[in-house]
């Protein structure tokens, strides 16, 4: 009897690693194709599911700042609110259950930094919120990317007379972009990783470096060559910019 039930929970447990490695391929399909429908679909199908351990929640979280972000990026305000919504009661969750507290510290800071997007006014009142937040993520966890990545959106979108600095920020980008390079599991399937080289191509072409900006055009699409933002997108703008 003892070893039919070892047998249940080994199928269990391949089952739901399986499941989740599946979600990863689906979300990075989605985020190379540009198909938010997809992504939308796949963060659907797992809050539809009835017990979630932490790992999962943890994946879903991450499902849902990618989608706030894209949310917001296209002025979807009402859409963008109600994920924010979901996601604070998923950190308040995992938050209880002490997990992986460092992560979450990046994804509050990531959160107020949604909410000043949207409505830039609350900028003096929350924004020190958001870089104690990702101080705290890196200090807690130093290989902890996402919270650099955090810093390095709050230097590069505060204003100059704020205390914001570009350089600072491409620094903080650039030293995630290291840590995941050391680690290859960070890289396979992981729209994080595309993410980070959108980021720092999209921050070059802010401050006009060009010419850095087409050198990690051409890294994003040797690592992924279907992607379609740096490939059709981003890409061309550069190559433009760079004729004579």
């Amino acid at each position: 009897m003892e070893r039919k039930k070892y047998f249940y929970i080994l199928i269990f447990c391949l089952l739901a690693l399986n499941s989740t490695a599946q979600n990863h391929k689906s979300i990075y399909k989605a985020y190379i194709s540009g198909d938010m429908a997809k992504w939308k679909k796949t963060i659907d199908s797992i809050e539809a599911l009835p017990d979630k351990s932490n790992p999962v929640k943890l994946d879903l979280l991450n499902y849902q700042y990618g989608y706030i972000g894209w949310c917001i990026s296209k002025d979807k305000k009402t859409e963008a609110e109600k994920f924010i919504k979901k996601s604070k009661e998923l950190i308040k969750q995992l938050e209880q259950n002490k997990y992986s507290t460092a992560v979450l510290n990046a994804y509050k800071a990531a959160f107020i930094g949604f909410e000043i997007g949207m409505s830039p006014y609350k900028a003096p009142f929350i924004g020190k919120q958001s870089l104690t937040f990702a101080k705290k993520s890196v200090e807690a966890d130093a290989q902890n990317t996402l919270g650099y990545v955090q810093l390095g959106n709050i230097a590069f979108y505060t204003p100059k007379t704020f205390g914001g600095n570009k350089s600072d920020a491409m620094q903080h980008y650039l030293k995630a972009l290291k840590i995941m390079d050391s680690k290859n599991e960070q890289k396979k399937h992981n729209w994080n990783y595309l993410n980070l080289l959108a980021t720092i191509i999209n921050a070059y072409m802010e401050v006009g470096d060009y010419e850095s900006a087409r050198k990690y055009c051409v890294r994003t699409l040797a690592a992924e060559p279907e992607f379609d933002w740096v490939k059709n997108q981003l890409y061309p703008q550069v190559l433009k910019k760079l004729k004579p």
